[in-house]
């Protein structure tokens, strides 16, 4: 059993692979220099990870098969949706060769899916389920994440939005990642939860900086049955809302035990209320992620 299996409670981190994390040379032993022996190190410390790449682009079957390949078969990689699925602005060499001839209407730097064909939009629904069978199929594939941005605001459309991502992506278990405030202000929490349970479909509970239009309440909510799912996403409140060329500098943030022993009785109640309990640490910067990883699991084992 992986040191970060707590009962029915899993700890990972988002990322195996940040480059601030390699470079910090406080994670990795010096014989794991390649994306192999990494990979094989990481699934020995953590029984989860989840893959953050998959939202820039698609993964290759290539990618995931070597995922399957390199680690054990209790291991569970949850992956996060491709931003053109989530409504986010997205690379248009993103794209498949034979399908970019069809994004004629995108004139900048981005694309968005209202930018490309119905057709199109299917092809790259379907394209992104294949690509995920062979970790459905050998019991790797945890959650795929779908993490919306700020202007994904509550209401009938968005509702709807979410239980199509459920519908095209049936075989699969579909959880949802809010980064607007009102879908868990005061006169929409209960509806928002309410939904959620209704389609069984789990939220992403969340610790993350407070004050901004994309803070979501550090709230613990089991909105399905089988699984609950928790990401930590640092609370560098100096960083987040600032334009970055990438996105670390947000994350650069570690979290004191403090701060995070208020989460050991959350989680615990969420072990209670669902069949497993996932916690991603997203603070990737440098060991961060990793030791804020092994302190949680610390701190629930006391």
């Amino acid at each position: 059993m992986a040191p970060g299996t707590k009962g029915n409670i899993f700890i990972g981190t988002a990322s195996w692979t940040d480059k601030t994390l390699i470079d910090s040379g406080r994670f990795y032993p010096a014989e794991a220099n390649n994306a192999e022996k990494r990979l094989r190190y990481y699934a020995e410390q953590f029984p989860i990870v989840e893959v953050d790449s998959t939202y820039y682009y698609p993964p290759s079957a290539q990618a995931v098969d070597a995922w399957v390949n390199r680690t054990p078969d209790e291991f569970t990689f949850h992956i996060k949706a491709y931003s053109l699925l989530t409504k986010h602005p997205t690379r248009p060499n993103s794209l498949a060769p034979d399908l970019r001839d069809t994004a004629a209407e995108a004139k900048g730097k981005f694309l968005y899916a209202n930018h490309l064909p119905d057709s199109t939009m299917d092809e790259v629904w379907r394209r992104f389920e294949a690509s995920l069978m062979p970790l459905h199929s050998t019991g790797k594939l945890g959650v795929v994440h779908f993490q919306f941005p700020e202007w994904f605001m509550p209401g009938t459309e968005s509702r709807n939005y979410i239980v199509e991502c459920q519908e095209r992506l049936h075989h699969f278990r579909v959880a949802v990642e809010f980064r607007n405030h009102q879908w868990f202000e005061e006169r929409n929490r209960e509806r928002t939860l309410d939904f959620l349970q209704s389609h069984d479909i789990p939220v992403t509970s969340v610790d993350m900086p407070q004050g901004f239009r994309s803070s979501m309440p550090p709230i613990a909510a089991a909105t399905a049955k089988d699984v609950a799912y928790v990401r930590f996403h640092g609370r560098n409140t100096e960083e987040w809302d600032k334009p970055q060329q990438i996105a670390t500098p947000r994350f650069a943030y570690r979290y004191t035990q403090q701060e995070l022993s208020p989460w050991v009785p959350k989680l615990k109640e969420l072990a209670a209320r669902a069949e497993e309990v996932h916690v991603l640490m997203n603070n990737c910067y440098q060991d961060y992620a990793v030791q804020n990883a092994r302190d949680l699991g610390e701190l629930l084992e006391q």
